[in-house]
C-alpha cells in the first residue's frame, strides 16, 4: 500500500472510530475532510477538538468552527438551525472556464453549460439561490465568450 493510501486509511479508521464513540451527530468524510454537526456550546465542541489531537500521534484535526463553511465544493451555512446548500466558489478559480475560442471540440463547450446548470440545481438547497446561480452562470459563460 502506497503512502497516500496508508494515510488515508488510517485518517478514515481513527476519525470514523473517534467520532463514532464520541458523538451522535452528523458527520460526512471524503478522503481527509470531514464535516459535522455539532449542538453543545463551543468551549465543549474546542475541548472535544483538543483532546481528540491528542487520540493519536500522526493525526492532527484541523478545524472551521462557523455558521457557514466550505465542504468539497459545496457552500453550507447554518441559519438558526436550518441547513441551506449553495456552491462554493473558489475565489481563484472565479470567473474563468475555458475560453468559447479556445480550440476544444465542441461537445466540450456544451458540457460546460450542461454540468455547470446542475450543480446550480443539485447544490442549490432554494429557488433564489438557484436563480443566483443561474445569472453568476450566465455571466461567467459571457465573460469566457459563450453566446447569449
Amino acid at each position: 500500500m502506497n503512502k497516500q493510501k496508508q494515510a488515508n486509511f488510517l485518517a478514515g479508521k481513527c476519525t470514523t472510530k473517534i467520532f463514532q464513540q464520541f458523538l451522535k451527530y452528523d458527520l460526512h468524510r471524503y478522503i481527509d475532510d470531514t464535516f459535522m454537526t455539532w449542538n453543545k456550546s463551543e468551549d465543549r465542541l474546542r475541548q472535544f477538538l483538543a483532546d481528540a489531537n491528542t487520540w493519536h500521534p500522526n493525526i492532527k484535526l484541523g478545524y472551521t468552527i462557523g455558521k457557514s463553511l466550505p465542504f468539497l465544493d459545496v457552500l453550507l451555512t447554518n441559519d438558526n438551525g436550518q441547513l441551506f446548500t449553495s456552491i462554493f466558489h473558489k475565489p481563484a478559480a472565479e470567473p474563468y472556464v475555458i475560453p468559447f475560442i479556445s480550440d476544444h471540440p465542441r461537445h466540450v463547450f456544451n458540457n460546460i453549460v450542461k454540468t455547470s446548470l446542475q450543480r446550480a440545481i443539485r447544490y442549490s438547497s432554494t429557488f433564489e439561490t438557484f436563480n443566483y446561480e443561474r445569472r453568476q452562470i450566465k455571466l461567467t459563460l459571457l465573460y469566457n465568450g459563450y453566446g447569449s
